[in-house]
Protein backbone atom coordinates (compact mmCIF):
# COMPACT_ATOMS: atom_id res chain seq x y z
CA UNK A 1 0.00 0.00 0.00
CA UNK A 2 1.52 3.52 -1.40
CA UNK A 3 1.24 6.02 0.92
CA UNK A 4 0.72 9.17 -0.76
CA UNK A 5 3.01 12.04 -1.03
CA UNK A 6 2.74 15.85 -0.43
CA UNK A 7 5.04 18.40 -0.64
CA UNK A 8 4.85 19.03 3.13
CA UNK A 9 5.46 15.47 3.46
CA UNK A 10 8.94 13.89 4.45
CA UNK A 11 10.78 11.94 2.22
CA UNK A 12 11.15 8.18 4.50
CA UNK A 13 9.15 7.31 6.96
CA UNK A 14 10.19 4.35 9.22
CA UNK A 15 7.96 3.04 11.67
CA UNK A 16 8.91 0.58 14.28
CA UNK A 17 11.68 -1.26 13.07
CA UNK A 18 12.97 -4.25 14.76
CA UNK A 19 15.59 -6.86 13.41
CA UNK A 20 17.68 -9.91 15.03
CA UNK A 21 20.20 -12.08 14.29
CA UNK A 22 20.67 -15.69 15.46
CA UNK A 23 18.31 -18.43 17.00
CA UNK A 24 17.63 -19.20 20.42
CA UNK A 25 20.42 -18.35 23.18
CA UNK A 26 22.21 -16.83 20.68
CA UNK A 27 19.53 -14.48 19.44
CA UNK A 28 21.21 -10.54 19.05
CA UNK A 29 18.26 -7.98 18.61
CA UNK A 30 20.24 -5.29 16.93
CA UNK A 31 17.04 -3.10 16.38
CA UNK A 32 14.43 -2.48 18.47
CA UNK A 33 11.38 -0.50 17.69
CA UNK A 34 13.30 2.39 15.94
CA UNK A 35 10.89 5.04 14.07
CA UNK A 36 12.39 8.29 12.33
CA UNK A 37 11.77 10.79 9.76
CA UNK A 38 13.92 12.11 6.81
CA UNK A 39 12.95 15.59 5.25
CA UNK A 40 14.43 15.88 1.69
CA UNK A 41 17.80 18.46 1.66
CA UNK A 42 18.73 16.97 4.94
CA UNK A 43 21.85 15.68 6.11
CA UNK A 44 21.69 13.02 8.86
CA UNK A 45 24.10 11.75 10.72
CA UNK A 46 23.26 8.39 12.88
CA UNK A 47 26.07 7.97 15.49
CA UNK A 48 26.75 5.39 18.35
CA UNK A 49 29.35 2.67 19.47
CA UNK A 50 30.56 -0.33 17.50
CA UNK A 51 28.15 -3.11 17.22
CA UNK A 52 24.80 -0.55 18.23
CA UNK A 53 22.78 -1.14 14.69
CA UNK A 54 23.84 1.76 12.88
CA UNK A 55 24.68 -0.26 9.61
CA UNK A 56 22.30 -2.49 9.73
CA UNK A 57 19.52 0.83 10.27
CA UNK A 58 20.96 1.85 7.16
CA UNK A 59 20.66 -1.51 5.37
CA UNK A 60 17.28 -1.62 6.14
CA UNK A 61 16.04 2.00 5.21
CA UNK A 62 17.77 1.21 2.14
CA UNK A 63 15.82 -2.11 0.92
CA UNK A 64 19.36 -4.05 1.53
CA UNK A 65 18.32 -5.73 4.38
CA UNK A 66 14.63 -7.29 5.43
CA UNK A 67 13.46 -6.36 8.80
CA UNK A 68 11.79 -8.82 11.13
CA UNK A 69 8.81 -5.90 11.61
CA UNK A 70 8.13 -2.63 10.56
CA UNK A 71 7.78 -0.16 7.91
CA UNK A 72 9.61 1.79 5.21
CA UNK A 73 7.87 4.80 3.23
CA UNK A 74 10.50 6.19 0.79
CA UNK A 75 8.76 8.88 -1.51
CA UNK A 76 5.34 7.52 -0.43
CA UNK A 77 6.15 4.00 -1.74
CA UNK A 78 5.97 0.81 0.92
CA UNK A 79 9.45 -0.63 0.42
CA UNK A 80 9.41 -4.04 2.26
CA UNK A 81 5.93 -4.26 0.29
CA UNK A 82 7.45 -4.17 -2.99
CA UNK A 83 8.66 -7.17 -5.13
CA UNK A 84 12.43 -8.07 -5.56
CA UNK A 85 12.30 -6.90 -8.90
CA UNK A 86 10.41 -3.41 -8.12
CA UNK A 87 12.88 -2.89 -4.64
CA UNK A 88 16.08 -3.41 -7.07
CA UNK A 89 14.61 -1.13 -9.92
CA UNK A 90 13.40 1.56 -6.90
CA UNK A 91 17.25 1.44 -5.36
CA UNK A 92 18.83 1.51 -8.52
CA UNK A 93 16.76 4.76 -9.90
CA UNK A 94 16.30 6.80 -6.13
CA UNK A 95 19.68 5.34 -4.46
CA UNK A 96 23.33 5.82 -4.31
CA UNK A 97 25.91 4.42 -1.52
CA UNK A 98 28.97 4.41 -0.10
CA UNK A 99 30.42 1.79 1.58
CA UNK A 100 33.48 0.78 3.74
CA UNK A 101 34.26 -1.89 1.37
CA UNK A 102 34.41 0.58 -1.82
CA UNK A 103 32.73 -1.89 -4.29
CA UNK A 104 35.04 -0.99 -6.96
CA UNK A 105 35.91 -3.30 -9.85
CA UNK A 106 39.68 -4.02 -9.93
CA UNK A 107 39.93 -3.96 -13.74
CA UNK A 108 38.45 -1.01 -14.35
CA UNK A 109 40.18 2.52 -14.10
CA UNK A 110 39.02 5.39 -11.92
CA UNK A 111 37.47 7.02 -14.72
CA UNK A 112 35.52 3.86 -16.22
CA UNK A 113 34.29 3.26 -12.55
CA UNK A 114 32.20 6.07 -13.02
CA UNK A 115 32.04 6.10 -16.68
CA UNK A 116 29.46 2.93 -16.26
CA UNK A 117 27.30 4.74 -13.79
CA UNK A 118 26.18 7.32 -16.43
CA UNK A 119 26.59 5.45 -19.53
CA UNK A 120 24.59 2.18 -18.36
CA UNK A 121 22.41 3.71 -15.88
CA UNK A 122 21.16 6.97 -17.65
CA UNK A 123 22.45 6.09 -21.09
CA UNK A 124 24.67 9.16 -21.60
CA UNK A 125 26.53 9.40 -24.70
CA UNK A 126 30.48 8.41 -24.58
CA UNK A 127 31.54 11.96 -24.79
CA UNK A 128 28.84 13.52 -22.27
CA UNK A 129 29.74 10.53 -20.22
CA UNK A 130 33.16 11.27 -19.97
CA UNK A 131 32.85 14.90 -19.55
CA UNK A 132 31.03 14.76 -16.31
CA UNK A 133 33.30 11.83 -15.14
CA UNK A 134 36.56 14.21 -15.67
CA UNK A 135 35.02 17.03 -13.83
CA UNK A 136 33.89 14.72 -10.97
CA UNK A 137 37.20 13.44 -10.76
CA UNK A 138 38.64 16.73 -10.73
CA UNK A 139 36.41 17.94 -7.80
CA UNK A 140 37.44 14.70 -5.20
CA UNK A 141 41.42 15.50 -6.82
CA UNK A 142 41.80 12.60 -8.68
CA UNK A 143 42.22 14.01 -12.10
CA UNK A 144 45.31 12.33 -12.17
CA UNK A 145 44.71 8.90 -11.37
CA UNK A 146 41.75 8.87 -13.72
CA UNK A 147 43.69 6.39 -15.68
CA UNK A 148 44.67 3.97 -12.88
CA UNK A 149 43.10 0.58 -12.37
CA UNK A 150 41.25 -0.05 -8.61
CA UNK A 151 44.29 -2.15 -7.64
CA UNK A 152 46.55 0.79 -8.30
CA UNK A 153 44.75 3.29 -6.25
CA UNK A 154 45.14 3.90 -2.47
CA UNK A 155 42.14 3.01 0.24
CA UNK A 156 41.86 6.44 0.45
CA UNK A 157 41.71 7.42 -3.41
CA UNK A 158 39.57 3.97 -3.80
CA UNK A 159 37.00 5.80 -1.22
CA UNK A 160 36.42 9.18 -3.14
CA UNK A 161 36.02 7.11 -6.45
CA UNK A 162 33.35 5.40 -4.73
CA UNK A 163 31.89 8.58 -3.42
CA UNK A 164 32.01 10.28 -7.05
CA UNK A 165 30.35 6.85 -8.35
CA UNK A 166 27.29 7.48 -5.53
CA UNK A 167 27.19 11.26 -6.41
CA UNK A 168 27.30 11.14 -10.29
CA UNK A 169 23.98 9.57 -10.48
CA UNK A 170 22.59 12.41 -8.37
CA UNK A 171 20.21 10.35 -6.82
CA UNK A 172 17.19 11.32 -4.53
CA UNK A 173 18.97 9.45 -1.00
CA UNK A 174 22.45 8.93 -0.69
CA UNK A 175 23.63 6.56 2.01
CA UNK A 176 27.09 6.43 3.70
CA UNK A 177 28.41 4.03 5.65
CA UNK A 178 31.62 6.04 7.10
CA UNK A 179 32.60 7.81 3.84
CA UNK A 180 35.43 9.27 5.22
CA UNK A 181 36.46 6.51 7.40
CA UNK A 182 39.79 5.75 5.44
CA UNK A 183 40.31 9.15 4.57
CA UNK A 184 42.50 11.64 5.95
CA UNK A 185 40.66 14.85 7.01
CA UNK A 186 42.12 17.38 4.51
CA UNK A 187 40.42 14.77 2.17
CA UNK A 188 37.69 13.55 4.57
CA UNK A 189 36.34 16.73 4.60
CA UNK A 190 36.44 17.74 0.56
CA UNK A 191 34.22 14.82 0.55
CA UNK A 192 31.91 15.72 3.27
CA UNK A 193 31.50 19.01 2.02
CA UNK A 194 30.75 17.35 -1.51
CA UNK A 195 28.13 15.27 0.10
CA UNK A 196 26.35 18.59 2.23
CA UNK A 197 26.05 20.05 -0.84
CA UNK A 198 24.68 17.19 -3.25
CA UNK A 199 21.90 17.15 -0.05
CA UNK A 200 21.14 21.01 -0.02
CA UNK A 201 21.47 21.70 -3.85
CA UNK A 202 19.19 19.25 -4.75
CA UNK A 203 16.91 18.45 -2.17
CA UNK A 204 18.64 14.71 -1.55
CA UNK A 205 18.79 13.20 1.12
CA UNK A 206 21.90 11.88 2.96
CA UNK A 207 21.90 9.75 5.51
CA UNK A 208 25.40 9.42 7.04
CA UNK A 209 26.87 7.02 9.38
CA UNK A 210 29.95 8.07 11.17
CA UNK A 211 31.88 8.36 14.52
CA UNK A 212 34.06 11.34 13.71
CA UNK A 213 32.89 13.97 15.75
CA UNK A 214 33.96 16.49 13.41
CA UNK A 215 31.40 15.59 10.75
CA UNK A 216 28.94 16.96 13.52
CA UNK A 217 29.50 20.85 11.62
CA UNK A 218 27.86 19.61 8.69
CA UNK A 219 24.64 17.65 9.95
CA UNK A 220 21.33 18.99 10.15
CA UNK A 221 20.44 16.36 12.63
CA UNK A 222 22.50 14.17 14.50
CA UNK A 223 20.86 10.95 16.06
CA UNK A 224 22.57 8.44 18.25
CA UNK A 225 21.59 5.05 18.16
CA UNK A 226 22.33 2.43 21.67
CA UNK A 227 21.59 -1.12 21.87
CA UNK A 228 19.78 -1.28 18.84
CA UNK A 229 17.61 2.31 20.08
CA UNK A 230 17.50 5.88 19.18
CA UNK A 231 18.42 7.73 22.27
CA UNK A 232 17.88 11.37 23.10
CA UNK A 233 18.29 13.67 20.14
CA UNK A 234 20.83 16.20 20.64
CA UNK A 235 19.98 19.72 18.67
CA UNK A 236 20.85 20.35 15.76
CA UNK A 237 24.18 21.65 14.39
CA UNK A 238 25.26 24.87 15.49
CA UNK A 239 27.86 25.85 12.90
CA UNK A 240 26.55 26.86 9.52
CA UNK A 241 28.83 25.06 6.97
CA UNK A 242 29.11 26.54 3.65
CA UNK A 243 28.78 24.34 0.80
Amino acid sequence: MAMTMTHSQPALVARHLSRSFGTGEALARVLRDVSLELEPGQVLLLMGPSGSGKSTLLAVLSGLLRPDSGAVFVLGEDLWRMSERARERFRLRHFGFIFQGFNLFPALTASEQLEMVVRWGEGTSRREARRRVAGMLDQLGLGRRAGLRADQLSGGEKQRVAVGRALLKQPRFCFADEPTGSLDWSHGEQVIRLLHSAAHDRGAVLFLVGHDPRLVPYADRVLHLADGQLVAEPASASEEVSP
